[in-house]
């Protein structure tokens, strides 16, 4: 008997597995750390836990998403502004390469990358695989490890190695199959599967994985060791190998933490607390963790920090370093225990495991630090409590951070794959929504059954393949009340939630309010009965259209209030307040401030600001803004700015009101109207005073993630001129109504932007179009183009100069849109200030305008580095003259592209500018110092 097993057993061993509930892998592999390579052989048994019969089988081969600067991994960094992978080499990128796929019976299988992503495989079967059948698929196949710093896995410049998504995965089949390419999302999905690895490296390297090493072994002959691990209904295995190992491992009584993330500042066994601190709370709120290990790394961290003032620099941080430590371990395990345990779809499906995760973490700070304040430690300072933001709850920066979105008109349903988001809502704003929902369910509905409901639908389908579905009908089941206005329009819309008072009078011992809904969503909103900061009194109030009215007891109530707690993410709290008999009609007192603040929908908010600025003829200029804006946007803002010049001695200034009304469907997405005014000086003892009425019409594609814009902006801009000695002013004072349009395609290897404008004066009018495009190449080498063409429909200013002529290197200006240090200056340093307007060019020419049309084309290409090569050619048309072909050529060197560069003329219409006398005043530049335009470098790519 004994002799037949032993016969039988390498025969059973080779049988595919039909008895297994999930897929298995089996990997043998092989790092090379000289080459950066890994040889992989790798058995896939594949089960088909569907109804359906398989024909092909597909498969994420996400290693070979860095093959091309054109996969969509490549495409989504250019989209993230990132031109590292562009203009790396192929070696640094990495990729894989397929030697053999075999299937049953040692039969070679044919297979194909998919067109649309290159890191999707397509193997096809040669005999149909029946519903509960399982398949054995063998593959052999090298993987060039890409360089980390793409993405933080991978190869790291000392030797060590991060590896993520290093070995080929089965897709998940449930109906339909769920494949698609990796776009550093950290978002592959997996069903629950079965591995065994044996890992061979180097013996000099520490291997940290979460899966159980069974065995290791040392082959001294070649100074390899291999690992054998296992681990089951596993959905991912990612492997750290160092040199010198700075991970460390803590025992606690419910787990084994391994983390390479520490604090100098903190010590060992402070950590050591801390990390016992957070596994005992995880295991108490989402059951025992099923495996041995929890695995969190310090790029966990860094792909998904906690976003707020603890990420600011030390000598800046409002909160201790051991909290800072302990918020880092708490996001990150969470992070990697949801993601181990709940196999949602990451990419589709992810709402519902983020809302867990932030639920999860809003529960702990309520449980540990329940009166911990956003500004932490700042708060007993009292300038910092000065500052409504130090009245915010930890929690409600979450609530906060999400209506950020919310009223730039930037947030995209819960339901968004995980691709189509914008940065700043994949990485906060829609967790932060999702987390938000679900408190906002438990005030309506009661802790104990969002509690309930959460455990049933961790608990019963942990390990498991499940989805939001599943979530949503076992919290149907756990009440009566209608739940649609959550799935439906909190969930899966834009919908906006916004309520206001429209009449409140006391009837007898009552209340009467009459409430306005000023949506299309129809959620269920509180309104309290307060006497001044007390509450006295909520009523829910479900969803409704347009008005409802509703009784209150009015009993030592003086004013009533919508929302007053806030848990509800609500669009607009200001309009929330009402007295029962208001003072003058007065429901919100007024409140001045010096310096921005949070908002604080219980006051009708004023700011004041210091502000410095400079121009050659004004000199310094000191003021202070009186301004509404918060740090939410609003519709209304203005600004007022008076401002005193030092030098002219003059008082100047600026004002600003608009009005911005939000678009939430189509492509029509925002309208502005507004007025703008400034006073300035113009040329020495000369001051200018415009102002303009406008209305501009913002578009955009339905793709939120796209930065495609188009802009129609209608103007009418008034300036009235002193006269002035310097400049001939004939005419100063002028009206020209203004319209612009605008296209803009920006990128980082690819940009695109034109724009029409047509003007209208009493003696001029004139159109003209500007286009630019830039382009890098995979050389690294940048290539701009410029063109621009004005012609004057007719022109009565010619025996007047050239004020409002096109002008061929230095516009007038006679819009003031530019910021001109010294408008009016023809030589020294103010004068070789460069705006790239018009014709664009750089060389002051003998033929500087054109009172009839002016064409140009500007070019500039890389020559080393940040060293471009420009040149410049054009024809100029002056009435009584034949048109003149001009050029000019030179050297631009880019410190900042289009903030900070430098122009150095070559060769021009003029002849070689180098040897000609004066040559640095020919010299060109252009500098901007306004600190909101440079701050949208660093912005554009949340946005």
């Amino acid at each position: 008997m004994k002799k037949f097993l032993k016969m039988l057993l390498p025969v059973l061993l080779t049988l595919p597995f039909t008895g297994e509930a999930q897929n298995r892998i089996e990997i043998t592999a092989r790092l090379v750390e000289s080459d950066k390579t890994l040889f992989i052989q790798q058995d896939i048994y594949f089960k088909n836990n569907s109804n359906d019969t398989l024909t092909q089988l597909y498969f994420n081969d996400w290693a070979h998403s860095f093959s091309s600067k054109q996969s969509k991994l490549g495409r989504r960094f250019a989209e993230n502004y990132d031109r590292r992978f562009h203009l790396a080499d192929d070696y640094a990128r990495g990729a894989s390469k397929i030697n053999t796929i075999i299937g049953e019976r040692f039969s070679n299988l044919s297979f194909r990358r998919l067109e649309d992503a290159e890191d999707v495989l397509e193997i096809n079967l040669l005999e149909p695989l029946l519903p509960g059948q399982t398949t054995r698929v063998k593959l052999n196949y090298n993987i060039r490890i890409p360089d980390a710093k793409f993405t933080g896995y991978g190869a790291l410049d000392n030797g060590d190695f991060n590896l993520k998504y290093w070995f080929i995965a089965p897709a998940v089949y449930d109906g339909e199959w769920h494949y698609y390419s990796n776009k550093n999302l950290d978002d592959l999905y997996m069903a629950p599967t079965d591995f065994s690895i044996d890992f061979s490296f180097k013996k000099n390297y520490r291997f940290i994985n979460e899966l159980e090493q069974t065995s290791a072994t040392v082959n001294e002959e070649s100074s390899f060791k291999t690992v054998h691990l296992e681990g089951s209904s596993r959905n991912n295995t990612t492997i750290y190998l160092r040199q010198i190992s700075e991970f460390q491992i803590t025992e606690t009584d419910d787990l084994t933490v391994v983390t390479n993330i520490t604090d100098d500042k903190v010590i060992a066994e402070r950590e050591a607390l801390i990390i016992d601190k957070i596994s005992h709370f995880l295991v108490e709120e989402l059951g025992e963790y099923p495996f041995k290990q929890l695995v969190i790394s310090n790029i966990d961290y860094a792909e998904n920090p906690v976003y707020g003032l603890n990420q600011l620099p030390d000598f800046l941080s409002p909160f201790p370093e051991d909290f800072k430590y302990e918020l880092k371990i708490l996001k990150t395990a969470i992070d990697n225990f949801v993601d181990r345990t709940l196999f949602v779809n990451p990419r589709d499906d992810r709402w519902i495991a983020d809302g867990l995760k932030m639920y999860t973490m809003m529960k702990y700070m309520d449980h540990f630090y329940p009166n911990l304040k956003v500004v932490g430690t700042l708060n007993r300072y009292w300038i910092a409590r000065q500052f409504h933001l130090a009245d915010l709850e930890f929690n409600e920066q979450y609530n906060l951070l999400y209506m950020h979105m919310a009223r730039m008109n930037l947030d995209q349903p819960l339901t968004t794959p995980s691709d189509s988001l914008i940065k700043f809502n994949k990485n906060i704003a829609n967790a932060y929504k999702a987390a938000s929902g679900i408190n906002y369910l438990s005030e309506y509905l009661s802790d104990a059954i969002i509690e309930e409901s959460l455990d049933e639908f961790y608990l019963e389908n942990k390990l498991k393949l499940t989805s939001s579905k599943t979530f949503e009908a076992i919290l149907r089941s756990k009440t009566d009340k209608d739940l649609d206005w959550f799935f439906e329009d909190f969930v899966n819309s834009r919908k906006i939630i916004d309520y206001k008072f429209n009449e409140v009078k006391r009837e007898g011992d009552s209340i009467k309010i009459e409430i306005k809904n000023k949506t299309e969503s129809q959620m269920p909103i509180p309104v309290y009965g307060m006497n001044k900061d007390k509450i006295i009194s909520k009523t829910w109030v479900d969803g409704f259209e347009k008005e409802k009215n509703i009784n209150i007891a009015g009993d030592s109530i003086d004013r009533v209030v919508i929302n007053a707690e806030g848990f509800v993410p609500e669009y607009n709290r200001r309009n929330n307040y009402k007295k029962v008999n208001p003072f003058l009609g007065v429901n919100k007192p007024f409140q001045f401030k010096l310096l921005q603040d949070l908002e604080d929908p219980s006051k009708n908010q004023v700011f004041f600001m210091p502000v410095f600025e400079y121009n050659f003829y004004d000199g310094l200029k000191l003021g202070a803004k009186m301004y509404n804006k918060t740090l939410l946007s609003k519709a209304f803002n203005y600004r007022i700015e008076p401002q005193y010049g030092f030098k002219s001695d003059k008082l100047t200034g600026s004002a600003g009101f608009t009005y911005t009304q939000n678009v939430n469907e189509g492509n029509l997405y925002a309208i502005r109207y507004g007025i703008s005014g400034s006073l300035s000086s113009y040329a020495p003892d000369a001051l200018y005073k415009s102002y303009s009425p406008f209305i501009t019409f913002g578009f955009r594609t339905s793709d939120f993630r796209s930065d495609k814009r188009q802009f129609l902006t209608v103007s009418n801009i008034n300036v009235y001129r002193d006269e002035s000695d310097v400049i001939t002013n004939d005419d100063p004072n002028y009206s020209v109504f203004n319209v612009r349009y605008t296209n803009s395609n920006p990128g980082v290897i690819n940009a695109l932007t034109y724009n029409t404008d047509f003007q209208l004066a009493q003696k001029f009018s004139k159109f003209s179009v500007t286009a630019k495009y830039r382009k890098v190449f995979l050389n690294n080498r940048q290539f701009d183009l410029r063109l621009f063409g004005g012609i004057f429909l007719y022109n009565d200013t010619r025996s007047q100069g050239d004020y409002f002529s096109f002008a061929l290197d230095r516009p007038t200006d006679y819009l003031f849109r530019y910021n001109y240090y010294g408008r009016s200056e023809s030589s020294g340093i103010f004068s070789q200030q460069l705006v790239l307007a018009e014709g664009g060019f750089k060389s002051k020419l003998d033929t500087p305008f054109g009172n009839e049309w002016l064409t140009t084309i500007n070019t500039s290409t890389t020559i080393w580095n940040f060293i471009h090569g420009y040149a410049d050619i054009g024809l100029v048309k002056n009435q009584g003259d034949p048109a003149r072909f001009l050029y000019d050529s030179g050297i631009r060197t880019v410190l900042v592209e289009d903030y900070f560069e430098l122009f150095f003329p070559v060769y021009s219409s003029n002849g070689w500018e180098i040897g000609q006398p004066n040559y640095d005043q020919k010299i060109r530049f252009i500098v901007t110092l306004d600190l909101r335009t440079m701050l949208s470098l660093f912005t554009r790519k949340w946005y």
